[in-house]
């Protein structure tokens, strides 16, 4: 498709409007059904493998609509019916095996009534009684009471996952969060104080800015930050194209894709902090990477280093030269 980039004023600031405009289909989901869920590992705050359940909630779209965000495609037009997200923690977890912590990711943000509603909370905690950490994504301005409430009734630990995504200057606002590196900072320190764990979703290579090495540095410099405030495990996305406005985006030299050089390093240097735990986002990373030589055993490694949170020798590959 080409791109009418006239009739878009996304150079200087997306809104809404532009980024709602240029997307294509939203896939068909059920209200009763999560769109995925799986089984994985993953590293506690002590170094410990934990057994992790995640499940993929389906609901109301997010109310923040991100200039690069694609989770919007498996959620729904409308308000979540009451009941819908007890029925998909059922039907999720009656094919799952057992596990010491359980994700609820819903593609927008857990403490938003439209998207969860509060009449499911108790039967939500009901369900979660045996994990000892539940982890929920939620956005920094939408942190309050409600978290504090909800954690106090769980059996568990609750960890709740903010995208800060970046904290350049120039590039942040331009992404359509209506979040600050302050509102970011405010929102890890009310949480802190009330004693519930934070993640970080940070981006490598937002839109916005194009140059490589300008990416991986201000990647580690969000990464720095995150830590800084308080945050116990950072999560570093690769960010790709697919939600419309981000092709638009690339086509107009505004975004560039990150390379899995660029993956590899920002991570290395994360985990040299030794601040907390740091992982990569390997899902899907195959658009890293043109070199069929060496992608598997790359990202085998960045998979292993995930789970054992240590540094592993680089593989060797002449397309790393």
């Amino acid at each position: 498709m080409k791109w009418n980039t006239a009739l878009i004023s996304i150079r200087s600031m997306p809104d809404s409007y532009d980024i709602k405009k240029l997307r294509p289909e939203r896939n068909k989901v059920n209200p009763e059904i999560p769109y995925h869920f799986l089984h994985e590992e993953e590293p506690d705050e002590h170094g410990n493998l934990q057994q992790v359940n995640t499940i993929f909630l389906t609901g109301k779209e997010c109310a923040f609509e991100c200039t690069m965000c694609d989770l919007w495609k498996n959620t729904l037009t409308t308000l979540t019916p009451a009941g819908a997200i007890l029925k998909q923690i059922d039907y999720a977890l009656a094919r799952l095996p057992k596990a010491t912590a359980i994700k609820l990711y819903n593609s927008s943000n857990f403490f938003d009534q439209k998207a969860i509603p509060i009449s499911d909370y108790p039967g939500i905690i009901d369900r979660l009684q045996s994990y000892k950490k539940v982890i929920v994504e939620n956005h920094p301005n939408l942190c309050g009471n409600a978290c504090v409430e909800f954690n106090e009734k769980l059996g568990g630990t609750l960890e709740i996952a903010m995208g800060l995504e970046t904290i350049h200057p120039d590039v942040l606002p331009k992404l359509n969060k209506k979040l600050t590196p302050e509102d970011f900072r405010e929102a890890t320190g009310f949480l802190g104080r009330n004693k519930i764990q934070m993640r970080a979703f940070i981006l490598l290579n937002p839109p916005f800015l194009t140059d490589q090495r300008e990416n991986i540095e201000w990647t580690f410099k969000t990464v720095q930050f995150a830590f800084e405030c308080g945050v116990d495990c950072c999560s570093i996305i690769p960010t790709r194209p697919g939600n419309g406005i981000m092709e638009v985006l690339k086509q107009m030299g505004e975004y560039v894709t990150p390379t899995l050089d660029a993956l590899e390093e920002v991570f290395e240097r994360s985990l040299a902090l030794q601040q907390g735990r740091v992982l990569v986002d390997t899902w899907d990373i195959g658009f890293l990477s043109d070199c069929p030589q060496c992608f598997e055993a790359r990202k085998h490694r960045l998979e292993q280093m995930n789970l054992t949170q240590q540094f592993q020798q680089p593989i060797n590959c002449n397309c790393n030269y």
